[in-house]
């Protein structure tokens, strides 16, 4: 089915959650979303903007063609004039949450199905990172006629937009607490039609409950990390991960894991997160590298004391031996050190040796090792140590068509949905309760 021939009850659905968005941030009819303000000079826009290198990629038609086979043209094409709405800068800030949050909400329902849209696979997580990207675009270009903190709106968009607002357990008696964290697409100069296995796992898994493997029942919630050190650097990670781990909170999760893609044909639990970055010359979305090297490793602006190198504490025996199929799952103990008294780097299958400083992780120095570091440093600082947590690398998502001008092919669906069924199989055995923990 082309997306000129989308159901009536998806655009609907659609419709009804914009207007929601405006009503909610602006408390005026949703029917204004498209009127100027009175002066007509919030309504100004910038061609001339400058757009970053990921926004820069949106020249390419094939982005806009992965939003449109979702159903979530009406976001991008309706944002610049509800912008317009705003008439101070307290009117941005709630129409940014709104209409960040209803962009969330819309892309898990439509990746569990429960919301039809376009001819692309339910579970593509694509569209969402497309459709945000042309947004914080529109917001760049959006001229106001009053003075405000672009940086702190987009921040505000970007959090609602990847589950970090509006996004809170349920909170039943007797039911775990699963919070994990996907990532954007990335890599993408190389290839500009990738996905990212982790960030649909965290999209079909999001507010789930699920049966675990002794029989209990648990929720899972989720967020879409970006693959920016910006963003890390202005603490996203804990943004998201503070509130799951704060003692006594409504929001406190029983069970943390951070998920990324990694390797090709199999899943790997990483033993071993390490402080430093030394990714480079590998760069992020943005083409921004991190200043650290596999010789010259660095510590990450704005990341609190901690161990060079952080354990996981999942229960990493149970995954491997209970999960095996369609891909292994495999526990690696495998770092990057520089050894105490030495000044070069050491490779290591065995984990890290006492006094040693961390150049990288199971995961490498790059941003999947980076967010498995911070969150699990946080379940220390927040006093929540007996919270098991660790770091989950999927398989390469493969099989898109050779074609560059296809999207998307029976091949690439089907390992992306057999990536985020095994996520949520390791979960079923890394979420039991272990009654020594309690």
């Amino acid at each position: 089915m082309s997306s000129r021939m989308m159901p009536l009850r998806r655009a609907a659905s659609v419709s009804a959650l914009l207007a929601t968005a405006l009503s909610t941030a602006l408390a005026a009819p949703a029917h204004a979303a498209g009127r100027p303000a009175d002066d007509g000079a919030a309504c100004r826009t910038s061609a001339a903007a400058p757009l970053d290198a990921e926004q820069a990629r949106l020249g390419d038609a094939r982005t806009t063609a992965l939003v449109e086979r979702a159903g979530f043209a009406d976001f991008v094409r309706r944002f610049p004039a509800a912008l317009c709405t705003a008439r101070r800068p307290a009117d941005a800030g709630r129409l940014l949450d709104a209409w960040g949050s209803a962009l969330w909400q819309t892309a898990v329902r439509r990746a569990q199905g429960r919301q039809p849209g376009g001819d692309l696979a339910p579970g593509d997580d694509r569209p969402l990172y497309w459709a945000r990207l042309a947004m914080t675009a529109a917001l760049a270009r959006w001229e106001p006629a009053y003075a405000v903190d672009r940086a702190t709106l987009r921040t505000r968009f970007e959090d609602a937009s990847r589950g970090l607002a509006d996004n809170s357990f349920r909170g039943t008696p007797g039911v775990r607490r699963v919070f994990i964290s996907g990532f954007d697409p990335f890599g993408l100069d190389a290839e500009l039609r990738r996905g990212n296995p982790s960030g649909s796992a965290a999209l079909r898994l999001n507010g789930l409950r699920i049966t675990l493997a002794d029989g209990s029942r648990a929720e899972i919630r989720a967020v879409v990390l970006p693959v920016r050190y910006g963003d890390f650097d202005s603490g996203i990670v804990e943004r998201a991960f503070s509130p799951r781990l704060s003692a006594g909170s409504p929001d406190a999760a029983d069970v943390i894991t951070t998920v990324s893609q990694g390797y090709p044909g199999l899943f790997t639990l990483e033993d071993w997160a390490g402080r430093s970055r030394s990714g480079d010359p590998y760069p992020d979305n943005t083409g921004a590298l991190s200043g650290g090297t596999r010789e010259h490793p660095v510590t990450a602006p704005g990341l609190g004391p901690g161990a060079e190198f952080i354990r996981t504490t999942l229960p990493a025996d149970r995954v491997t031996a209970a999960v095996r199929a369609p891909y292994p799952v495999r526990l690696n103990s495998a770092v990057t050190e520089i050894p105490a008294g030495a000044t070069a780097p050491v490779d290591r299958s065995d984990g890290p040796t006492p006094g040693s400083r961390a150049v990288a992780g199971g995961g490498g120095g790059y941003l999947s090792n980076e967010v498995a570091y911070r969150s699990n440093r946080l379940r220390t600082e927040l006093g929540r140590a007996d919270v098991p947590g660790g770091h989950l690398h999927t398989p390469v998502l493969t099989g898109l068509p050779a074609d560059p001008q296809l999207l998307t092919g029976p091949e690439f669906e089907d390992n992306e949905s057999a990536i985020a069924a095994e996520v949520r199989a390791v979960l079923e055995q890394a979420a039991v309760a272990d009654p020594l923990r309690r």
